[in-house]
Formats: C-alpha cells, structure tokens, sequence
C-alpha cells in the first residue's frame, strides 16, 4: 500500500499509526533516508491493501481506523458519505496449496508477496537450461543468515508449496507481531537474514507437471525410457541430477551411475556443469551462510552429517530437530555429491537434507496439510537455533 504524504511526517508515527515494526517499516521503504518525511515523499505499508468503500458518519468510526482512513486518503480529502479507500490488514495466506505448484504459479506468489511485504527482498541468482529465472528471495536483517532450498528434484515439487507456505506464515506474522513456533517473528527478523530459493529446478518441475514443452516432447520421452509419464522423472530438463552435481566425492555417484542422462541419479560429466546447481554454488560462495535447509521428499527423515565434517552444532540441531518431529534422524547415508554434502565439506557448518512425507513421488497434495505442519516446526528450529 503506497501513501504519498501532502504534510511533514515521522516515519516512527506512520509506524504506531499501522501498528507495525519500525525495522520492517524501514526495510520496506529504502528510498527513504531519515524518518523526517517531506510533502511529496512516498511511504509504503507493508502488509495493507486497501477497498473502496463509502465513508460513514466519522462518530461512528473507531479513532485509530479513522485516523488511517485519513493517513490513506490525506491527499482526496474526505466528506461523509464519500467513497474512500480504507485500509485492511492482511492476516491471511496468499500461497494456493491446493493445485500442483508450476513454475508459473511459483512465480505468481513471489510477484504477489513481494508487493504486499515488500521488506522482501528478491534477486535473480541464475538461470535455468531453458532460460527461466531462479530466484533467490531474502527476509531478516540479523546476523545469522541461514538457507533454505527446495525442489532440487522435480518431482518433489511439493516442496515448494512447503516452504512458500512458511514464507507466507513468516511474513504475515511479522507485519501482524505474532509468533511462528514460540518466538515472535521480528525476534527471528532482528537476528536472522533467511535465504530462499524456493524452487531450484523449475524446468524439470514444468516437465512434471505440466509435460514437455514445446519442441522438446520427443527428447523428453527418450530421455525417459520412452514414457510419456513424467511422474517419476528428478532430473533437470537435461536428464541430470541436480543434488549429484556438487563436489563432494562426485566420482562415487559417477561410477555408480553410468547410464548417461535419465530421468533420475545420472549425476552428469563433470561436478556443476549445470546452470540450476551453478546458481546455487556461486550463492552460497558469495553469501557465505551458516547454515543451510534443503528439503526433499520423501522418507519422514532427515540427514544431517558428511563424513565426518559437520560441527558439534550440527547434533544440537538434530536432537532438537528430532524433539519437534516424528522424523527419523540420520547422520550418514552413503550417498554423496548432494548439495548438503558439498555444503557441510566445504564449510564445515550445519547442512540438514528433509525428507518430507513419505509415499511416492510426487506426493500428494492430499498429504500438503500434514507435512506442512510438522516441517514447519523444523523451518523455525532453523532459525532460531
């Protein structure tokens, strides 16, 4: 919601007026450079829309919604009886967790939250095979700074739908000063910046879940054995997998997996030779993180050691993780040059892989309800360990 202001203001009185955090305020409107604001200055409120509505008699509007009315509609004027803009807290979720989560629709939600929170930052840090932007989206201004990923593997788009649901729970609870989990939203604010990508792979989750596009149907089918049905496909729109793409024993999983490109494991000719896994190593290289979250399914478990390399923090968080889930927790796996095992080697810092759910993939959304509330705690957990 966007105000230009016709009189001198204090950004700190716009902030008591909405009832929302000076930080988050602040974070909002970066083109302001002191809380002194100047007729013709711009602020934007974060977490507000506004409807049209007809004015009633101001004696029986509350004081507080009234002088917001005025604050929204300072530059019309208002008249009893007169159609005016009135603004309306949003306490609800955007995300739409009901259909299978395209591409298109991932892009949609960040369009939409970012508009309405827009102390969300959002950058694009790549591109994929077939050109379509990887988005990193960023919240917080602490210290901390922990990663989140998601849909690594196509067909576990469900993921995304997971992890922009918390999103979406973490923003609304920072512009209406709730909690997620039992800490209050602008505590994890003030000491976390939390790095999301929400969907890493999104041309092989196009291919799930809409098909092959356009002049790739035929390539598609061979690269899968022959089926139409992508159900069963992991791999990016190349037949690579994207979490054995990392330098961490990459020859393992090379010598295991021989067959060429597929629609699962094959883990390519070189470590990061594609753009989806590059994206992701150049950010955590330039970001250097603290911690990082990928989230997969399915198995109800989560791993969370690599040879040996990850820290002492790396138990707590387990044990904790294990506290707040029925999920089984597993230090070693022999599986190698996922992006959690080139992360802990590398860094020496917590890297936990969730396995979400447990089925066949892709899980059903039927299942999105009860995931959801149980990774939800391990999300929070992850940012406030």
């Amino acid at each position: 919601m966007k105000v230009t202001i016709n009189e001198e203001e204090l950004l700190s009185r716009i902030s008591v007026l909405f009832a929302l955090p000076i930080s988050v305020l602040d974070e909002s409107n970066p083109h302001l450079t002191s809380n002194q604001l100047s007729p013709g200055d711009e602020v934007i409120i974060p977490g507000y829309w506004t409807r049209i509505e007809r004015m009633p008699m101001e004696e029986f509007i509350h004081p507080l919604h009234r002088e917001r009315i005025h604050f929204v509609n300072q530059n019309e004027g208002i008249l009893s009886g007169r159609m005016v803009r009135v603004p309306v807290k949003i306490k609800h979720r955007i995300v739409d967790t009901t259909e299978p989560y395209s591409s298109a629709k991932y892009m949609n939600d960040i369009d939409i939250l970012q508009t309405i929170f827009p102390f969300m930052k959002v950058k694009d840090i790549g591109y994929s095979s077939l050109g379509k932007e990887i988005k990193e989206m960023r919240v917080g201004r602490g210290k901390k700074k922990v990663h989140m990923n998601a849909s690594l593997h196509a067909n576990e788009w469900i993921t995304s739908l997971v992890l922009m649901e918390w999103l979406n729970e973490y923003l609304v609870a920072l512009t209406n000063g709730t909690k997620i989990g039992h800490c209050f939203a602008l505590e994890l604010f003030q000491e976390c910046e939390v790095s999301i990508v929400g969907m890493a792979n999104p041309d092989g989750v196009d291919l799930v879940v809409d098909g092959p596009p356009e002049g790739l149907a035929s390539t598609c089918v061979r690269l899968n054995e022959g089926k139409t049905d992508f159900h069963g496909w992991k791999a990016d729109i190349e037949g690579i997998d994207l979490n054995r793409q990392f330098p961490a024993n990459w020859d393992t999983m090379k010598e295991r997996y021989q067959a060429g490109p597929g629609p699962r494991d094959y883990p390519g000719e070189q470590p990061l030779t594609q753009k989806e896994a590059i994206a992701l190593a150049e950010l955590v290289r330039r970001e250097n993180f603290d911690r990082v979250i990928a989230l997969h399914t399915q198995g109800h478990e989560f791993y969370w050691g690599y040879n040996g390399f990850e820290p002492q923090l790396s138990a707590i968080m387990a044990r904790e993780f294990a506290m707040k889930t029925n999920y089984a927790s597993i230090q070693y796996v022999d599986s190698h040059a996922g992006f959690k095992d080139w992360f802990i080697q590398e860094y020496k810092r917590p890297g936990f892989t969730l396995e979400l759910g447990k089925g066949v993939n892709p899980l059903p959304l039927s299942q999105f309800k009860a995931i959801y509330e149980e990774t939800k705690h391990l999300l929070n957990a992850a940012m406030y360990l």
